[in-house]
């Protein structure tokens, strides 16, 4: 056996970069992380709503992307939002979340979901998650609130702050489900409003369910990088006939349906999606079958890739469950290996990243409540993201 053989079987960076290189090939130009990709009616769509001038937050396609997407994840009704922030705030508010409320949600995520609930006034709550999916640990969970928190009535307390904890949301991150049924019992006991942050998960399902449609709302996001993309844009799911017609209003101004008069009956917001942009997310999700197969098939190349890459575990959908693997990730055992392991990537010219911040490091978020966070730490410490995008199943 070579040198060079020795070393990819003993040095996880070394033998990270020859798994690459075995999917990938070896880069002529940077490969980005995820990237959109625009192959069927797109341009066909967009030329529709300069040529008729319905460009803005009216119009066919808004109507029908909000169809589709009621379609696709099977649940009863879908509001179009500006972007994936903007749904989750409105999904907060129609779960009741007021000023002085906590709402549960993971130190592992994305800060949109810690601004969504700081932008009513409320406090995120933040609670560990679990190594197989990355979601919200149950169990940990379970045990942090009976710690902390008692139901008083039809609510649910934190016995050392006095607040009312509201809500729980869930991310399922990087497309992989968390464990729904587990969180949805939890959340009945403790008197809280499950929130489904479902913006990385188009196209991801829970034991045969789209996600999306077991919190009582969920949020979509349709931002360029990811898999379905509207440029900038998102959606509200809910099973609630009524909850959607609300959301419907709080997106639109708060305008009071009129032929000509402008009156409006509550402080609403401009989050309602441009034509424009729905135009291009009707292409994308005609498309969407096929970029989610491509992008299971090179997971299932990256998979095996890794099998035999020490020091190193490739992140699989946990058992019932289908995941989009929007983001494919790296779990290292060594967490002094992820900055030299990005450094190594990025100069091979394989785009790669870290995870996000935990939400509690961050400033205007330290003195929030927090239970233990052990997990949630060592991920933050030992995942990398890799190459991802559909087109690369392309190779």
């Amino acid at each position: 056996m070579s040198a060079l053989a020795v070393a990819r079987r003993t040095d996880p960076v070394a033998a990270t970069l020859a798994a690459l290189r075995s999917v990938l090939g070896t880069p002529e130009s940077r490969i980005a992380l995820h990237e959109p990709e625009f192959r069927g009616n797109e341009k066909a769509y967009v030329t529709d709503c300069i040529e008729t001038g319905w460009v803005s937050s009216v119009g066919s396609y808004v109507d029908r992307i909000e169809r589709d997407l009621a379609a696709i994840t099977g649940v009863g009704h879908a509001v179009a939002t500006a972007n994936g922030t903007a749904a989750l705030h409105v999904c907060l508010m129609l779960a009741g979340v007021e000023a002085g409320d906590e709402v549960l949600m993971p130190a592992l995520t994305f800060v949109a979901t810690a601004n969504a609930v700081a932008y009513i006034g409320a406090t995120p709550h933040f609670v560990d998650s679990e190594d197989r999916s990355l979601a919200v640990d149950a169990a940990k969970l379970e045990a942090h609130l009976r710690a902390v928190a008692e139901v008083r009535g039809a609510t649910c307390v934190n016995r050392e702050t006095g607040r009312t904890i509201r809500a729980l949301v869930v991310l399922h991150a990087f497309g992989h489900a968390g464990d729904l049924d587990a969180l949805a019992a939890l959340a009945e006991r403790w008197k809280l409003v499950l929130v489904e942050d479902a913006a990385e998960a188009i196209g991801s399902r829970y034991h045969g369910r789209h996600v999306g449609g077991i919190g009582r709302l969920s949020a979509l996001s349709f931002n360029g990088n990811k898999i379905v993309t509207t440029g900038g844009g998102g959606a509200v799911l809910t099973n609630d006939a009524d909850l959607a017609n609300r959301a419907k209003r709080l997106t639109t101004q708060a305008k009071v349906p009129h032929p000509w008069a402008f009156s409006h009956d509550a402080v609403g917001y401009n989050y309602r999606m441009p034509n424009l942009n729905a135009a291009l997310g009707c292409a994308q999700l005609e498309r969407l079958p096929d970029m989610l197969a491509r992008k299971r098939d090179l997971a299932a190349r990256y998979a095996a890739a890794f099998a035999g890459v020490p020091g190193v575990r490739f992140l699989t959908e946990p058992e019932g469950t289908e995941g989009n693997y929007w983001l494919n990730a790296l779990i290292l055992e060594d967490p002094g290996l992820r900055d030299p392991m990005l450094q190594a990537l990025n100069d091979a010219g394989y785009m790669a990243r870290p995870i996000w911040t935990l939400m509690h490091r961050l400033p205007m978020f330290q003195r929030a409540p927090r239970a233990d966070l052990a997990t949630a730490e060592r991920l933050e410490a030992t995942v990398v993201n890799i190459p991802s995008s559909p087109a690369l199943a392309d190779r």
